[in-house]
């Protein structure tokens, strides 16, 4: 395997803007742009290309799925795009099939490195991704709700005026519309959010922790109603789940990944807070929830089992 080998499989505006993102990281010294559009594959790999002049030495290419053999991590895209007013879910069949497709064109090759799964409704998807390819739990990897979370720090950040990189919060759940802002350990730099706002001499923002639930939610759909699609953001946020990755950095991130247990749930895959290195997910981190929260997040894989168990019952 080489370790600085990427693929990216969907080359629409997602898979680009991750191509870019990563570029810019100088992550990787490989990158194949994998696409059933192969020329549209081909233009992104010339278009990035051009720019190398600026960055860091690296191979990028268009190719097929037997590039992937010494791959190091494969992120998938691919599916279709979310409509104005469509949920995550009402993605779920359509990009079900797309994702089985892609499964087994990969599982075909030698490929032994991680499956980033970008396309959504992510965490069904990841599940499904573990599931029809056989793969160990911790080779599969959702980018969950990193977004999400990135999405709370910047609106946390804004409300409290202080940079968002000193904001320490998770988003956790279902990578959609039953997520939850885990607010009982939300601090900034180590100090709680009531003590910070004392310490600033602010006024406590109960009222302001609802209204930031509701934009982190909604966030997607605003930026769908604008602009027609989301990608910038999760192209970083999926750039920072590689850069852990490459760089065996042992970070915690809000991933998508199989519970066996933790949490008392088990038989999906759920956006958890979990360490991730070199071999994928290390370490799932039970972290503790308020009784509100955590009811919550049984109500949000509820949900999601749900889904997987509509899914079990109509593709066959």
């Amino acid at each position: 395997m080489n370790p600085r080998k990427a693929a990216i499989i969907g080359c629409g505006h997602v898979g680009a803007s991750i191509a870019f993102a990563l570029m810019q990281r100088a992550l990787f010294s490989e990158m194949v742009l994998i696409d059933t559009d192969r020329r549209r594959a081909e233009g992104e790999a010339l278009d990035l290309s051009h720019g190398l002049p600026y960055t860091a030495a690296m191979d990028v290419y268009a190719g097929d799925y037997d590039d992937l053999e010494d791959a190091a991590i494969a992120i998938i895209t691919a599916g279709v795009s979310q409509k104005p007013g469509e949920s995550r879910l009402d993605l779920t069949r359509r990009n079900v099939v797309i994702l089985e497709e892609i499964i087994h064109s990969i599982c075909r090759t030698e490929f032994e490195g991680i499956l980033l799964i970008v396309s959504n409704p992510v965490d069904v998807l990841t599940w499904e991704a573990q599931r029809i390819s056989g793969f160990p739990a911790h080779r599969v990897i959702g980018s969950g709700t990193v977004l999400d979370t990135g999405r709370l720090k910047y609106l946390l950040g804004k409300n409290l005026n202080v940079d968002p990189r000193s904001v320490h919060a998770f988003v956790i759940g279902e990578h959609g519309d039953s997520e939850l802002t885990v607010w009982s350990s939300a601090n900034v730099s180590g100090i709680d959010l009531e003590n910070f706002c004392a310490l600033r001499s602010e006024t406590e923002s109960g009222c302001a922790q609802t209204q930031i639930d509701r934009d982190v939610r909604e966030s997607a759909q605003d930026i769908i109603s604008r602009k027609g699609a989301t990608y910038y953001g999760i192209a970083m946020a999926t750039a920072r789940i590689c850069e852990s990755i490459v760089k065996d950095e042992q970070a915690v991130l809000p991933v998508s990944t199989i519970l066996h247990g933790e949490y008392g749930l088990s038989g999906l895959s759920l956006s958890v807070p979990a360490v991730i290195g070199v071999s994928g997910v290390e370490t799932v981190l039970e972290i503790p929830l308020s009784q509100q929260e955590n009811e919550a997040l049984v109500f949000s894989a509820k949900r999601l089992l749900e889904v997987i168990s509509s899914l079990d019952t109509v593709m066959v």
